[in-house]
């Protein structure tokens, strides 16, 4: 048992002496690419999203050198036809790129060269006539190897990416990178005879020269198109609602702070690492910062691409943009538009991606607290205003007092007029919603409830930990406020408020674009309280 080649089991082990949603149906999808032409997999996603469980999981079960039967006995994969065919059965190659880079840092040692001698090195101490003592080539390791013992290997590497993202102006060590990686998994019948199965995990897709991917033998699934491995990309609602109701928490706010992620063949998915945290320790919060830094964040939005504003400022008022996702190159340094900007974003998972669509979104709450920080100065002032003055504002609300909320309303339509264009209804909705932005921290938002009737109904549904009332609001463009208000009466709000026992705030908000006269006001306000 090595370091690199079969080390065992005890990594997964770890992991079930934990608490476990069984993800054990990702090995059933190995299983059937095996010695096939598909036995390629490369399944990017986010930090914290589960990416080295699954790999310790796949090292487990095929891992030869050690007999995982109790680990998986109880789990889904042993439900499948042909879970003892290739249970523990092969030699088992496991790289964490992360490490190796972490070892080789500031030591002036090349990190592939290292990876290539680290697990040469284990090869010679279990093949000692198969491998030369001057062999300094991994694959021609792994290719003698194979074809005097007749042996296949399962290549699982760990954070593949981690070269691209850590030494993302390293284009030397990047190719160097990508030839290693060419030979061992495109070299036709040498590849054939050695190869199994791999698998590769990481942040990004594999990268692209022009339009091309530099390893174009592998099937990539990916935040984009997860195609059929979109259950295991994080938790699916079902496996939330599980862990919600065995361990006491509540549903409705954990989906609020860590949903979002909507999946075409799943539905919803949840991060993994917050949603095990918030059950770990009995809290909702913002996981995502305890793992992630706002400055990456900011330095990302912060490009002078035309447009880019504009789209971040939507989608901090709850909105979705259009997201042209084919012309990225899978690196951290090609970006030519905004659209790269905003997929990069899509794959470090602080944006949702609907691919139907083609619309990208904020997921949660916990993502919207870390925008909220990277919008903070060096170009985003008048943004930031707006959102400092959003808990006067709601404060406002709740006192009704309808006056201090059209000067609000009417101070922050000033000051970010370039950007909170009110073109039509829709337009407005957006503005308002980012006008009452920190409501979010005690209120469910919700846009369009059913049986509203009108353009941009958003009702305010308090948390359970809040004493704060809720709120409907209808705008009206061009009208006034009294018919705001006797929509809202007539239609008779159902879908989350139908139930709903405590205050309830009626808010017609208009705004006339040709308000005139030394009086005039463009935002008028009614409150009204049921």
């Amino acid at each position: 048992m090595g370091a690199y080649l079969d080390s065992g089991n005890e990594g997964f082990r770890t992991i079930r002496n934990s608490i476990y949603v069984d993800k054990t149906g990702l090995i059933e999808y190995i299983n059937s690419t095996i010695n096939t032409p598909f036995r390629m997999t490369c399944f990017s996603r986010p930090r914290r999203f589960g990416k080295s469980f699954a790999a310790k999981m796949l090292c487990a079960y095929y891992d030869k050198s050690c007999d995982s039967q109790d680990l998986f006995k109880d789990l889904k994969i042993a439900e499948f036809v042909g879970f003892e065919r290739y249970r523990n059965r092969f030699d088992v190659i496991y790289l964490d790129i992360t490490w190796f880079l972490s070892r080789t840092q500031g030591t002036g040692c090349n990190v592939i060269q290292e990876i290539q001698t680290a697990v040469i090195t284990e090869l010679r101490e279990a093949f000692p006539d198969n491998v030369h003592d001057n062999e300094i080539s991994l694959p021609d390791a792994l290719f003698h190897v194979s074809q005097k013992t007749g042996n296949k290997f399962i290549i699982i590497i760990d954070e593949w990416d981690a070269i691209f993202r850590e030494a993302k102006n390293n284009d030397a060590l990047q190719k160097e990178y990508i030839q290693l990686l060419r030979a061992l998994f495109k070299g036709g019948q040498t590849t054939d005879r050695m190869i199994a199965a791999a698998y590769m995990t990481g942040i990004l897709p594999i990268k692209k020269y022009g339009t091309q991917s530099a390893l174009t033998d592998f099937r990539e699934f990916t935040m984009i198109e997860p195609l059929g491995l979109s259950e295991y990309v994080g938790f699916t609602e079902k496996e939330v609602l599980a862990l919600c109701t065995k361990y006491g928490l509540d549903f409705n706010e954990m989906k609020q702070w860590y949903d979002g992620y909507t999946l075409s063949e799943t539905g919803s998915v949840y991060n993994p690492n917050s949603v095990m945290s918030a059950v770990m320790f009995k809290k909702f919060k913002s996981y995502w910062k305890l793992s992630e830094t706002y400055e990456d964040l900011k330095g990302y939005i912060s490009w002078n691409f035309d447009g880019l504003k504009d789209a971040i400022v939507e989608m901090l008022s709850g909105g979705q943009v259009r997201v042209n996702v084919s012309r990225f190159q899978n690196d951290m340094t090609s970006f030519r538009s905004k659209d790269d900007i905003l997929t990069l974003l899509i794959h470090l998972g602080y944006l949702a991606y609907e691919e139907t669509s083609g619309k990208a979104c904020i997921p949660n709450r916990e993502v919207f607290e870390v925008f909220q920080d990277a919008v903070e100065g060096d170009g985003w002032e008048k943004v930031e205003k707006a959102l400092s003055a959003s808990e006067d504002l709601l404060n406002a609300t709740i006192c009704k007092d309808c006056t201090a909320v059209e000067n609000a309303l009417e101070e922050i339509h000033e000051s970010n007029f370039s950007i909170l264009r009110y073109n039509d209804e829709s337009s407005l909705s957006c503005a308002i919603t980012l006008a009452y932005y920190t409501a979010r921290n005690d209120y469910e938002i919700v846009r369009e409830l059913p049986a509203g009737k009108g353009f941009a109904d958003i009702a305010f549904i308090p948390y359970r930990s809040s004493d704060k009332p809720a709120m409907i609001v209808e705008l009206k463009y061009d009208k006034n406020a009294d018919t705001a208000i006797r929509q809202i009466r007539e239609n008779r709000y159902g879908g989350r408020l139908k139930d709903y026992a405590g205050r309830v705030l009626l808010v017609g908000i208009n705004y006339d674009k040709d308000a005139k006269g030394k009086n005039a006001k463009k935002h008028t306000c009614i409150i009204e309280e049921i």
